[in-house]
């Protein structure tokens, strides 16, 4: 494969393959297409499953217990999301979840950038005393997974393997969605065609789950003039993650690994489907490292860029860009403009 253009399916990285292997795998995929599946991550079956059971006994729970976490209430963009209540692009995507990040205390300080307040508690609901438990197991999880395959991707393009950990260090601004789609919505956009602002996401997906798509053309742009045949379906796979390179991967490997659109469509059988994206990021005030790749790599880089969605160098604009965008009513609720973001 040599351009998204012509897959049909997406690869398989195997996570226990030798150094070498690994690494070419790593490299085409993220070159190529984007999107793959991994295996062989280490991450026990046991903790999936008890992942998969908690989200779903927590969409079971009675509507004013979850609406007692809602976002809106959270000035840290933490907590419960109603059916209807994100956007994507303007366009409401039809999906309930809870947005949860690393459980620490309000910053004082980066500056007074308004992107600080993205750091903070969670909200819990009381019924679900072990939810914390299991996600803050689920992070460290997954966190090693994800610094595993940077370190992999750093070394397959010509750079120490370490040249991403400065940024991860200490307080990582990673962030876990726990996501029901329902069988029956009201809309077709389960979430709109997008590309991810961060560096890294891995996805858990219900097994016998469909509507994730990516586009085949890769990168964005003209989201509202896809053709429905231009999108290749991604199912999941019992025992792998999902993973897709983020934007801003995507610039530290000067376009080589490329961000690439995709988006969940409701359609098929009725039935709920659970996901779990785990989006791997630095630093809030971390600058991700821009690499300097071999020549021969060099001339196959390709960014793709957006005027309408410009990125920053510093990780905690692109995401507080993001949530502004996704979530007014939050922005509106704390008095947070997206006037100031360009200033800060």
């Amino acid at each position: 494969m040599t351009d998204v253009r012509g897959v049909t399916e997406m690869p398989t990285v195997d996570l226990r393959a030798d150094p070498d292997r690994l690494r070419d795998g790593l490299r085409a995929a993220g070159h190529d297409v984007g999107f793959f599946y991994l295996t062989g991550h280490g991450v026990a079956p046991d903790l999936v499953a008890r992942v998969l059971d908690v989200s779903r006994r927590l969409f079971q729970l009675p509507q004013p217990d979850k609406d007692a976490v809602a976002m809106v209430r959270s000035p840290h963009f933490r907590g419960y999301t109603r059916l209807g209540g994100e956007l994507t692009r303007g366009e409401v995507d039809w999906r309930e979840q809870i947005d949860v990040g690393p459980q620490r205390a309000p910053i004082d300080g980066l500056d007074k950038s308004d992107y600080r307040w993205l750091q903070g508690p969670n909200q819990w609901p009381a019924a679900l005393p072990d939810l914390p438990g299991i996600v803050a197991e689920w992070d460290a999880a997954l966190s090693a997974v994800a610094r595993t395959l940077l370190r992999h991707w750093a070394a397959s393009l010509g750079s120490p393997a370490d040249v991403f950990d400065a940024a991860f260090a200490e307080a990582p601004a990673t962030l876990i969605k726990i996501i029901r789609y329902p069988g029956r919505a009201a809309s077709a956009q389960g979430v709109g065609a997008h590309r991810d602002a961060g560096v890294l996401t891995l996805l858990l997906a219900e097994p016998g789950s469909t509507g994730l798509q990516v586009w085949r053309g890769g990168g964005a742009g003209g989201n509202e003039d896809h053709p429905d045949d231009g999108w290749i379906d991604v199912p999941p796979r019992e025992g792998a993650f999902i993973v897709n390179i983020g934007e801003l991967l995507e610039v530290a490997t000067r376009g080589y690994l490329r961000a690439t659109e995709h988006r969940v469509k409701l359609q098929g059988p009725a039935r709920d489907r659970i996901s779990v994206p785990y989006f791997f990021n630095p630093r809030l005030d971390a600058q991700i490292p821009v690499l300097s790749l071999p020549d021969m790599l060099a001339a196959r880089a390709r960014r793709v860029d957006d005027p309408s969605d410009p990125i920053f160098a510093v990780y905690g604009r692109n995401a507080w860009k993001s949530r502004l965008r996704a979530h007014p009513d939050v922005a509106a609720a704390h008095a947070y403009s997206a006037e100031r973001l360009e200033n800060r």
